[in-house]
């Protein structure tokens, strides 16, 4: 009995340690500062964010460049995010539900939705500056 618990320590502390360090949940502040330090101009003000990353369980924001603009809501799980993924396909403008497949992604609990089809590196870009 003695040798279990200390067992049970040092694997707990390995496991801890071999963890990728990032977090379970993405969330809009993190982000935002990341986004800026990018050279996107980011808002997380509600009133410019829209109705489905304003009302976010971990907040939305709106990150623009020349020639597109980036919304993000961040749900509280993966769940949360296929819900929000309807909301934006629900709430899309007619203009951009014939390619919303094209402009939509999920990462974790964040739903990205971009005006244009963002190319590669600017996606890169933008899942590196998830934070949480």
């Amino acid at each position: 009995m003695r040798l279990a618990f200390p067992t049970l320590i040092v694997a707990g502390l390995l496991l801890s340690g071999c963890s990728s360090g990032e977090p379970s949940t993405f969330k809009a502040a993190p982000t935002a500062k990341c986004l800026g330090g990018k050279g996107y101009r980011v808002t997380t003000d509600d009133a410019q964010v829209g109705v489905v990353a304003a009302n976010a369980p971990n907040g939305g924001l709106l990150a623009r460049e020349p020639g597109n603009a980036l919304t993000i809501a961040f749900g509280a799980d993966s769940d949360d995010a296929i819900k929000i993924a309807g909301a934006f396909k629900k709430f899309a403008p007619k203009k951009l539900r014939p390619h919303i497949a094209d402009v939509l992604r999920t990462q974790k609990n964040a739903v990205l939705l971009w005006t244009v089809t963002p190319p590669q590196e600017e996606q890169d870009k933008v899942f590196a500056c998830l934070k949480g």
